[in-house]
């Protein structure tokens, strides 16, 4: 991998894995229209992916930590006995929204990939994603009439249910961050609420992640001087992750009408021009 590859990837895995838009996808589609002859999933890949997740996951954690703060005080009952409960609520609904992908992931994770990692299958999966994205702001903008929900008004089922929804990110294409929003506002949070519900429920996926393929480095013969490309590529994901994260969530805070429509829109036209220009 070239130091300009692993810039390009490392930009890419910072904006796209908190943009609904499907950082895998982005992954799989780039290298292959730019005729790149990198395997996401290839050993020599491996260190500089641990490092990309291991950036993005600092990000998020820098961006949050008040609110992860705010969870911690609450836990150890310094705010009352009523904020003791929320934040233990809160704790428990991360929990179960994370079990879904954890047991479908280790059981069915590596089976999609390997039948749907095609560039191909990664382009008609991204046309998908924006088709759900776009339907659920329909089906959103149908229901303006209900009143929105706080994340601590959410039951374990509600949890279950956008756990659930993660897991179509499993497919190449289809945005882990876009699929748990949808499965949020479908369970009447706000834009804004739904957008800060997946991004903490990412963190301990991203993290568990980077984790087992941390594991999986003790069997690779890492090249040398790849470990420094990977470092660079971690600071550069992270601050691209920590520039999108401050960037969505103004966002989504002050475009509740359609907040998903451009997204929807973008997926449409990058999976259909990949998907042709992929087949010739």
């Amino acid at each position: 991998m070239t130091l300009i590859q692993a810039i390009v990837i490392a930009i890419l895995q910072g904006a796209t894995e908190l943009f609904p838009v499907s950082s895998l996808g982005h992954a799989v589609i780039v290298p292959a229209l730019l005729h790149w002859s990198l395997d996401p999933n290839g050993d020599i890949f491996l260190p500089f992916l641990v490092m990309l997740h291991l950036g993005t996951a600092v990000a998020l954690l820098v961006f949050f930590w008040k609110d992860w703060s705010a969870i911690v005080q609450g836990l150890g009952g310094r705010d009352g006995s009523q904020r003791q409960a929320e934040s233990i609520h809160i704790i428990v609904l991360l929990v179960v929204a994370t079990i879904p992908a954890a047991i479908i992931g280790g059981l069915l994770e590596h089976w999609l990939r390997a039948l749907f990692g095609t560039a191909r299958f990664a382009a008609i999966f991204l046309v998908l994603n924006g088709i759900l994205l776009l339907l659920t702001e329909r089906i959103k903008s149908r229901e303006r009439a209900h009143p929105d929900r706080a994340i601590a008004s959410l039951t374990y089922a509600d949890a279950a249910v956008i756990g659930l929804w993660q897991c179509l990110a499993f497919l190449p294409g289809i945005s882990r961050s876009g699929a748990t929003i949808i499965g949020g506002l479908l369970r009447n949070l706000n834009h804004e609420g739904a957008a800060r519900f997946s991004f903490l429920m990412a963190q301990p996926v991203i993290l568990a992640a980077t984790v087992r393929e941390a594991f999986h480095l003790r069997h690779v013969d890492i090249p040398p001087g790849e470990m420094q490309i990977a470092a660079i590529g971690a600071v550069i994901a992270a601050i691209t992750a920590l520039a999108s994260t401050a960037f969505l969530m103004r966002y989504f805070h002050t475009h509740e009408q359609w907040a998903l429509r451009p997204f929807g829109y973008y997926c449409l036209g990058i999976g259909a021009v990949a998907y042709v220009l992929l087949g010739h």
